[in-house]
């Protein structure tokens, strides 16, 4: 889950790090009432999106009045901002955060990530900020630093300073900069998060140490134990399909392809991808019900993949351990009920209770491909699909 900068840096404040004095507004009126709050003679007028380079599409603008400021909101607000991260589609933006522009010395480049691999948390810093880190590692990727931090006793202050002292900054901006490192260190672990970035994180003319952007993500199996966190989720700015999907329990991410998924289990859904894919189709989705899939959740599943105008086909591929074959042969017949389904659909059912689930649907009379082995599905599937000519027409008037 991503939230908004200003949520960031509310989250990063919390733990200690500095910023800019701001706030964030939903109407222009509020964004110049805010510059008088702040006070000062110059502010930046940011763009609040689930994305980076706001820059670059005109999502940041420098204003030196409050009339400047009501101007720069009232442009940003409701606008979509199409960045290299956002797609063609673009975020639109419903809210925007208003700063104090400070006078920068210099700018540096901070990041908290998760290695996997090594099954640690890994500091990554360079001493040229306002870059995204992977402009860095290929322009100068000598300058990155990395400090890696042992779980056992978490970061400790010596490894912060290191990181300051290799940013070649000076000693007194060494024990701020080190303040900083501790405080995003602190976010990352007590909020559960898997990114922390700080880009830039300046140090402005009078020596102060500042996180002047700042970006977070969290891990979402850890959202139950983390409320402060998830109440932070704007569900304007992710794919509704997706939204949609997390209130039934559903794991989907949208892909670009004509054939909708519903699988159980990570695993079986990578596989049965793969498979379409060599088989000379492309997967319209990644969906995995779970391991106990109802038939209202294999319903909410059919509704969610045909809300999709470019699936043309579907494949339903249960391996039913805790699950059972015959909940899921009666969430399919509930879903073509509902959904008056006019396009291919084959299904691929195997474990408990699977004799059961393949009498209901050769019962049920319905045009139900079926398929006893992956393969005999992926390819029944994609012929399927070239017969029907593929496309839209998914659930009838």
């Amino acid at each position: 889950m991503d939230i908004h900068e200003y949520q960031a840096k509310e989250l990063l404040a919390a733990c200690g790090v500095a910023i800019p004095k701001g706030g964030v507004a939903y109407s222009p009126e509020q964004a110049a009432y805010l510059a008088s709050e702040i006070g000062g003679s110059r502010w930046a007028v940011k763009a609040q999106i689930h994305s980076g380079a706001r820059g670059k599409a005109g999502g940041i603008k420098l204003c030196s009045s409050e009339h400047e400021i009501a101007d720069a909101a009232k442009d940003l607000l409701g606008r979509t901002l199409v960045t290299n991260q956002t797609g063609p589609e673009g975020r639109t933006c419903h809210r925007v955060y208003v700063e104090a522009a400070v006078p920068i010395r210099r700018e540096l480049y901070i990041g908290f990530v998760l290695d996997r691999k090594h099954e640690r948390i890994v500091v990554v810093a360079a001493p040229q900020g306002g870059m995204e880190i992977e402009e860095i590692a290929r322009t100068a990727p000598q300058s990155i630093v990395r400090e890696v931090i042992e779980p056992a006793v978490g970061m400790q202050a010596f490894q912060a300073r290191e990181v300051a002292f290799a940013l070649g900054l000076g000693s007194a901006e060494v024990r701020r900069a080190a303040r900083t490192v501790m405080g995003a260190y602190r976010a990352f672990r007590d909020f559960d998060a898997v990114l922390v970035e700080i880009n830039p994180l300046v140090v402005t003319e009078a020596g102060e140490v500042l996180a002047l952007d700042a970006k977070m993500s969290f891990d979402d199996n850890a959202l139950f134990r983390r409320p402060e966190v998830r109440e932070l989720r704007d569900y304007a700015q992710e794919d509704p399909r997706e939204a949609q999907a997390a209130e039934h329990g559903l794991n989907y991410v949208a892909l670009d392809g004509e054939i909708g998924c519903i699988i159980n289990g990570a695993g079986l859904a990578m596989a049965t991808m793969d498979m379409i894919k060599h088989a000379g189709g492309r997967p319209a989705n990644f969906l995995d019900v779970g391991g106990g899939a109802s038939p209202d959740r294999i319903a909410a599943a059919f509704r969610l993949v045909l809300s999709d105008a470019k699936v043309g086909a579907i494949l339903v591929n249960i391996f039913a351990g805790i699950n059972r074959c015959d909940w899921v042969a009666q969430g399919i017949l509930q879903a073509m009920q509902e959904t008056r389904l006019s396009l291919p659909l084959v299904v691929r059912l195997s474990g408990t209770n699977v004799e059961e689930g393949r009498r209901i649907l050769a019962d049920s009379g319905l045009p139900i491909i079926g398929a006893e082995t992956l393969r005999e599905a992926a390819e029944r599937v994609v012929t399927a699909l070239r017969e029907a000519g593929g496309g839209a027409g998914a659930v009838a008037a």
